[in-house]
């Protein structure tokens, strides 16, 4: 999956409180993705995005739109993304 079709999936972080303290409990990074992304999906697009693997993928539909809640191998790993993603 190259660049242009990762940012297509994956439309921007979502940050509230909540997310914003999964980051350093959970190692959970949340994501505002497309409609009809599937688990796969967003695990490439991160992977071709933002060069970091994903362990798990969790994803629910909301009126904001479908969220995808990704866990990182490390807390390290998940800070280190969200602040470079402008999280933190």
């Amino acid at each position: 999956m190259n660049s242009e079709e990762a940012i297509k999936i994956i439309i921007r972080p979502y940050v509230t409180e909540k997310t914003f303290a999964q980051v350093e409990n959970e190692q959970k990074i949340c994501f505002i993705v497309k409609r009809d992304a599937t688990k796969m999906m967003i695990k490439n697009a991160v992977k071709a995005l933002y060069n970091e693997n994903s362990i798990n993928i969790n994803t629910a539909r909301t009126v904001y739109g479908k969220k995808a809640f990704v866990q990182f191998e490390s807390v390290e790993k998940a800070r280190d993304l969200a602040t470079k993603i402008g999280m933190l």
